[in-house]
């Protein structure tokens, strides 16, 4: 008797539980949750950037003191930076003073790290390069080309760009960020996820797509160095082309009296 009296407070026991279970929300790890109030960073991030007061109007007004570093360093950029007003854009912006010893040419490295905690709520600072002779006249610019990398830690994984120092006149570089440059985006390989509560955590892929740029972030600059060579050679700028299949491929590389267009 007292054998069937336990068995039934059991089994009640685990019925409640079990009941208990479906009401009880699923944890999910911080990094997996649905991102909130992310959406509207890359618009109060310009917002802070039309509030603030520009220091320059000109290349000339910018100081040079700041030697290129040696090899990629780190440099935030936002609130508190200089602002430079170029041409009616307003823009966050670094100065350098290139080394008089390198030999020409080299290449000066750039990576831009995303912007954000959540990668469908991110963007990336879209780097301009300025090279200025000695009188602070510009003699060439580029908005830089930013490709995807994924590395194996955080230093190594971003939107690696670079640009090439040709000319004997270069003295200065600026960084900053062109009106274009900070209307268009970077192709991310990498797909943002869409947010699941299902136990376990699922999360389905959305495909490739654009990183926009913004106004401020994070970006590395410096003389070029092995492992942001690897980078720049591997990093992905674009979808691939879509291909005609392997057998056409074979078909077009192979000689004429291989792939059967001979007699």
């Amino acid at each position: 008797m007292l054998h069937r009296f336990s068995l039934t407070i059991l089994l009640a026991a685990l019925t409640l539980l079990l009941g208990a279970c479906h009401s009880v929300k699923v944890l999910v790890p911080p990094n997996l949750r649905a991102p909130t109030g992310a959406s509207n960073a890359l618009e109060q991030a310009k917002q802070r950037l039309e509030k603030a007061t520009p220091c320059c109007g000109s290349f000339a007004d910018f100081s040079y003191q700041t030697p290129l570093p040696w090899q990629p360093k780190k440099f935030e950029l936002g609130p508190g930076s200089m602002v430079a007003n170029l041409n009616g854009v307003r823009s966050y912006f670094l100065a350098f003073h290139l080394p008089t010893d390198a030999k020409l040419p080299y290449s000066v490295a750039l990576k831009s790290d995303l912007n954000g905690r959540w990668l469908h709520a991110s963007y990336l600072f879209a780097p301009t390069t300025v090279l200025l002779d000695a009188a602070f006249q510009p003699i060439d610019s580029h908005d830089v080309q930013l490709c995807e990398y994924m590395g194996w830690s955080s230093a190594t994984t971003g939107a690696f760009g670079s640009v090439k120092i040709t000319s004997d006149k270069a003295r200065y570089l600026v960084v900053y960020s062109s009106a274009d440059q900070q209307a268009g985006n970077t192709y991310w390989e990498q797909s943002p996820a869409t947010f699941s509560a299902e136990a376990p955590v699922k999360m389905a892929s959305n495909g490739s797509f654009r990183i926009p740029h913004g106004p401020d972030g994070t970006i590395w600059v410096g003389l070029m160095n092995e492992s942001y060579q690897k980078a720049v050679n591997n990093a992905i700028c674009d979808k691939a082309t879509q291909g005609k299949g392997v057998l056409n491929t074979l078909r077009t590389a192979l000689p004429t009296h291989w792939s059967g267009g001979g007699t």
